[in-house]
């Protein structure tokens, strides 16, 4: 494993949490990543395609109401990275930033601020949600700071996921109540959705386990409609 991932893991599991305390997870890592990289604050939101907002948290009141801003303005950083994918880095909104978010630039630069990042959380090529940085001076992220913070939007992805199949997996029906049987369905559709994607197993597994994330559902219940051929994964869309 990567020094650098095992070392934000540590930062962030310095405490234990309880097994399905995925809102416990996300505040920490704000308060973590906000350290870790020298800023202000930071905020995660859990996010779908449609624009919907599902977990959020911040590391102080100040990131939160920042952030709340994008989602009740409909514009901003967030919502750029989520859509491309990509980083949305603006070391200083004095820049050209009013002219790209005409209505978020201007609130966010009165509370203090003066520049943000905006990092994509996601697993293969399906977004789930976006990592923000604020800071209240202007400057780029250093080098080791943007590969930090890509490293604490990997973890917190695999952190969510590996929560969310924890809590799921207690609910499963009587038909896959064994746990043999609950492997194996996944196993047979996860072999279908790599010939889909053309790519790996890992790939496979990677794209069922987010899509059951962002739709709320169990991983054997994504399966079982991949069997029935009720679900198809297409290799250019996420």
């Amino acid at each position: 494993m990567d020094d650098r991932v095992t070392r934000i893991r540590n930062l962030i599991a310095d405490e234990p949490l309880r097994p399905d305390d995925a809102g416990g997870l996300l505040h920490r890592v704000c308060a973590v990543a906000a350290h870790t990289l020298a800023a202000s604050g930071a905020w995660i939101s859990v996010m779908t395609h449609v624009g919907g907002r599902g977990m959020y948290a911040a590391s102080d009141p100040t990131a939160e109401h920042l952030e709340q801003l994008q989602f009740t303005l409909g514009e901003g950083p967030c919502w750029d990275a989520f859509a491309s994918r990509r980083p949305v880095l603006v070391p200083d909104l004095d820049d050209g930033a009013a002219a790209r978010w005409p209505m978020y630039t201007p609130a966010v630069h009165d509370s203090g601020i003066r520049a943000v990042c905006s990092f994509p959380m996601q697993m293969g090529s399906t977004p789930l949600g976006v990592l923000d940085v604020f800071r209240r001076r202007t400057g780029a992220l250093t080098g080791d700071e943007l590969s930090n913070a890509g490293t604490f939007a990997e973890v917190t992805v695999t952190a969510l996921l590996d929560h969310h199949e924890h809590a799921t997996s207690n609910g499963l029906g009587d038909g896959l109540a064994e746990a043999g049987e609950y492997r194996a369905e996944v196993a047979q559709a996860q072999g279908m959705v790599m010939v889909q994607l053309g790519g790996s197993l890992a790939d496979a597994l990677i794209r069922m386990r987010a899509y059951a994330f962002a739709h709320g559902r169990r991983l054997d219940e994504v399966a079982h409609d991949v069997l029935a051929r009720q679900l198809r994964f297409d290799r250019d869309s996420p």
